[in-house]
């Protein structure tokens, strides 16, 4: 495993996003299971986990507490807040003050931490993050002792584009993947310029450059992929990358013709890593194979100049306009 500063830390540049470990929207999952994939990570070399309130609104952070428990390994730990709608205390409650710091300690308790490292706004409206005053809220938080860190996770790049301009963001989350190139090219040098770290989610499309799915595939009636393949519950671009799935089927063939093997979730991996900008992928896992294959992307070669060049045509001629929902 190769690692990358996040500020004055190492991480892995493969990390672990554990929305999967919520059981609510990926088909289910239980405690064994979750403890079997955060154990193989480690034992890889990985220790940079995501994770947020609303993971099975608290499962996926508690079995990650959990598992702290058990390892002696320094791991880093980020959450994100912003989603949830418990009573009382949700939208537009949660972007206040009192509502981000109840949300946080929250997630520490579930956790069991004194200080998070990382603290991510979760996909908040685009008019919270012009008005500005959540990240008053984070860095009191953050003089408090609270989080150490805090970034944002984002759907658009015109969003990480306002993210930027605030004084002491450390991260951006952000899609990216070989269905959603164009980010590069929009604001990853400002990012680098700033010396803000690039966490990078959704880097398989939702399991679409896997190489395993087919126009025959179907998904679990509590999989987010077929209850907001279209985009009828949360943005349509956080799943299969805002790209049909009949469609996407078809491209991530055309994309697994230009790579150099049959690894095409690999291969897809080292693509994003290929962009030194990016500090850590946080691909996904429900089983431990899936650990081992994401894991494995580190010790690959840099693709091509040639090969790069040919999966850039592909997307600005033939993916980017069948992307759907906000990006």
């Amino acid at each position: 495993m190769n690692y990358r500063k996040f500020k004055d830390v190492l991480v892995s540049e493969v990390g672990l996003g554990t929305w999967q470990l919520g059981s609510a929207d990926w088909g289910n999952m239980n405690e064994d299971e979750a403890f079997a994939i955060l154990n193989r990570f480690v034992e890889l070399g990985g220790n940079f986990i995501d994770t947020a309130d609303v993971y099975g609104m608290g499962i996926s952070e508690r079995y990650i507490g959990k598992f702290l428990k058990t390892t002696d390994k320094e791991l880093i730990v980020a959450s994100k807040i912003g989603r949830r709608g418990d009573e009382g205390n949700g939208w537009p409650q949660n972007f206040s003050y009192d509502g981000m710091r109840a949300h946080v300690e929250s997630s520490l308790r579930n956790l069991g931490l004194q200080s998070l490292f990382l603290e991510q706004l979760h996909c908040i409206p685009e008019e919270e993050l012009r008005a500005g005053n959540v990240f008053n809220h984070l860095r009191k938080l953050q003089d408090e002792g609270l989080i150490q860190n805090w970034g944002v996770s984002v759907e658009t790049a015109e969003e990480a584009l306002i993210c930027l301009e605030q004084e002491g963001i450390a991260s951006l989350q952000i899609i990216f993947n070989l269905f959603r190139q164009h980010y590069s090219e929009e604001f990853f040098a400002k990012a680098k310029e700033k010396n803000v770290a690039l966490i990078v989610r959704v880097p398989l499309a939702s399991g679409l450059l896997s190489g395993k799915y087919n126009l025959g595939s179907s998904f679990s009636k509590n999989d987010h992929r077929n209850y907001n393949a279209n985009g009828e519950s949360f943005n349509v671009g956080e799943t299969f990358s805002g790209v049909e799935f009949s469609k996407g089927v078809t491209l991530a063939n055309r994309i697994a013709d230009k790579l150099p093997d049959l690894r095409t979730a690999q291969w897809a991996i080292r693509w994003i890593l290929d962009h030194p900008e990016v500090t850590t992928v946080i691909p996904g896992a429900t089983k431990v194979s899936q650990v081992e294959s994401n894991m494995a992307a580190s010790d690959l070669p840099s693709l091509s100049a040639d090969t790069h060049r040919q999966l850039h045509e592909l997307y600005a001629d033939e993916i980017r306009p069948n992307i759907r929902g906000r990006f």
